[in-house]
């Protein structure tokens, strides 16, 4: 049973081991990676802004006060005047706003364009179109993003500028986590990202994202364009203003002193050109996504950056898992072996999120516990199935000879017990009923079987409870074995003890069928120790416990001399029973198929203490 137990479990752990390979190579599970790292950043965002970044919104009051947007493109000239007074100047001005086309009104594109002549801060957006999806792009950790076209602003503006993209890069699941630095346009032109070109001309240091190459793949470098956003703000953590408060000057003119101005829409249903304003992040599940360009400045200019361990090494730590919950559920109850489950879940759950929270550094976990809780399910399901199929065995074979405690010891021991047998010193024990063909004469058989019983109900729980083996009843007889299939300490003495216990019980039963049925019952008892071959012995359609040999022949033998209510012993249980029983002088005696005397004691009690 074990060994095939054993080959079955090689076969599904190694069956088991290359689905998570090939899960993980699918990354079928990412969304749950995806669930732990949002955890992880959102805990550990820190919620303070660079003083730097200012929001200019066009809110709910500014429509109110300066009408339905698109606005007339001439109110730009005062506003940017607003936010470059003398001695007060931003850094940057960048506008999430797309101004794609000429507006209806000349006059008030040129007024505009002559504002951004007179200021050489401001920043507009340009998209790149990825064939049949705009502005939006599935992201790959590293990858340099090409674009099919760079729609840049209207011609008269877009020399007068800075460019920038604002090309939201989301996962699959909708969440925006990445963002290219830099995008490449079809004649090879780079631009820079809204928030790349902002914190450039702020002064940051960017050398930590310069991209680097990798060595030349087809004659090319390859640059490394793609970051992950370290989200580390929310919508309420910046400093947000109203367009129409800087407009009217209701602002001091100080705010806005080599600050990052950014500009756009918070209002509700106000749109770019280009798409949606609206997005998720891992930290904040609706926002406006001039606050996406925030964070990406705000990480620049503080210089920190998202890394992944390896996915060799997340493959290493799968394997550790399930090889240490291949080992666990065998060596350990299951009791101990599901809180050692639970501990090593719980640790590497916290474990990652520490990692994260000193380094920023993101270890895919998910593959792992996949690894772990599946060794763990199928090892201890197989460790369960061939516990029972053993307790049923044991319980099937001892459960009606044996005592319940040595049926559980077998059990808790986890003792193999196979076909074959092995040589062991044990006690045998034959029983016979004398008187008992006189008394099945005058008994009907429901009587006879009745009687039989009651005699056989004594019988074997006196022996259970000095730790006997029934091996089998013989019409009126039995064969009673200790010290097998368990260690029974002292069994001469508990074998002596036993016979005892059941003469003094056929007191009572005799008495009573001596009334009922005017018929003399007696027991019989011998008892011989040496050693025998015990096991399971049989065919495999039948197998039964037993003992066979010669010392098993000699207790019989014995038996058969007995008298009514004797017990008789041979001499090598005389020996180690003397100190606890009275015994009679011994006689030498002949047996059937022996040369020599074999010497048997008579026991007549036990000594007094």
């Amino acid at each position: 049973m074990k060994e095939r137990i054993k080959r079955i479990t090689i076969v599904l752990n190694a069956l088991l081991l290359i689905a998570v390979y090939f899960i993980q190579n699918n990354h079928s599970l990412q969304r749950i990676d995806n669930l732990l790292f949002d955890m992880d950043m959102k805990q550990v965002a820190d919620h303070k802004p660079d003083s730097r970044i200012v929001m200019v919104a066009i809110d709910d009051a500014s429509l109110a006060e300066l009408g339905r947007f698109p606005w007339d493109r001439a109110v730009y000239a005062p506003f940017l005047a607003a936010l470059n007074q003398e001695g007060n100047l931003p850094k940057a001005i960048a506008f999430d706003i797309i101004f794609s086309e000429a507006s209806e009104n000349p006059d008030s594109d040129m007024a505009f364009a002559e504002a951004l002549a007179s200021y050489p801060n401001v920043i507009l957006p340009v998209t790149g179109i990825m064939g049949d999806v705009f502005s939006t792009s599935i992201a790959k950790r590293e990858q340099l993003i090409k674009a099919q076209i760079i729609a840049k602003p209207y011609e008269l503006f877009a020399d007068l500028v800075q460019l920038a993209h604002i090309n939201r890069v989301v996962s699959k699941d909708a969440v925006i986590r990445q963002t290219w630095l830099n995008i490449q346009g079809p004649d090879g032109e780079v631009v820079p990202s809204m928030a790349w070109k902002a914190a450039e001309m702020a002064g940051a240091d960017l050398s930590e994202y310069v991209d680097r190459t990798d060595p030349i793949k087809n004659g090319e470098p390859v640059a490394k364009n793609t970051i992950t956003i370290d989200y580390q703000l929310e919508t309420d953590d910046f400093m947000t203003v109203s367009f129409v408060d800087v407009l009217n000057g209701a602002l001091p003119p100080d705010l806005f002193k080599d600050s990052i101005v950014f500009i756009g829409f918070t209002a509700v249903g106000l749109a770019n050109d280009g798409g949606q304003d609206t997005g998720a992040s891992p930290i904040e599940k609706n926002f406006k996504l001039m606050y996406a360009h925030a964070n990406i400045t705000n990480q620049l200019l503080k210089g920190t950056s998202v890394s992944y361990l390896p996915n060799w090494s997340e493959q290493i730590l799968a394997v550790l898992l399930f090889a240490l919950f291949v080992f666990i559920p065998w060596r350990l109850k299951n009791v101990y072996s599901i809180l050692a489950l639970l501990a090593v879940f719980a640790g590497i759950l916290y474990g990652q999120y520490a990692i994260y929270q000193t380094s920023a550094l993101h270890m895919n976990i998910v593959y792992s516990l996949l690894a772990m809780i599946l060794a763990y399910l199928a090892n201890v399901s197989l460790k369960s199935y061939m516990d029972s199929v053993q307790k049923n065995f044991v319980t099937r074979q001892f459960g009606r000879y044996i005592s319940p405690d040595l049926v559980k010891q077998i059990v808790a021991q986890d003792l193999e017990i196979k076909l074959g047998g092995d040589l062991k010193l044990i006690t045998i024990m034959f029983l016979d009923i004398r008187g008992f063909t006189p008394l099945s004469e005058k008994l009907s058989p429901p009587e006879l079987v009745d009687t039989l019983n009651t005699m056989f109900n004594m019988i074997t729980e006196t022996t259970l409870r000095n730790e006997g083996t029934i091996d089998k009843f013989i019409g009126d007889a039995a064969m009673i074995l200790f010290n097998a299939p368990l260690d029974v300490a002292e069994h001469e003495r508990m074998a002596v003890k036993t016979a005892y216990e059941i003469q003094q019980g056929m007191i009572k039963i005799r008495d009573e069928i001596m009334d009922k049925y005017q018929c003399e019952v007696n027991v019989g008892i011998g008892i011989h120790t040496g050693n025998v071959v015990v096991g399971n012995i049989g065919s495999y359609l039948r197998v039964d416990y037993t003992a066979i040999g010669d010392n098993v022949n000699i207790a019989a033998r014995i038996e058969s001399q007995t008298k009514k209510g004797q017990v008789h012993v041979s001499e090598q249980v005389y020996e180690r029973t003397k100190p606890f029983f009275r015994f009679d002088e011994g006689e030498d005696r002949m047996f059937k198929g022996k040369s020599h005397p074999i010497r048997v004691y008579e026991v007549l009690g036990m000594k007094d203490g």
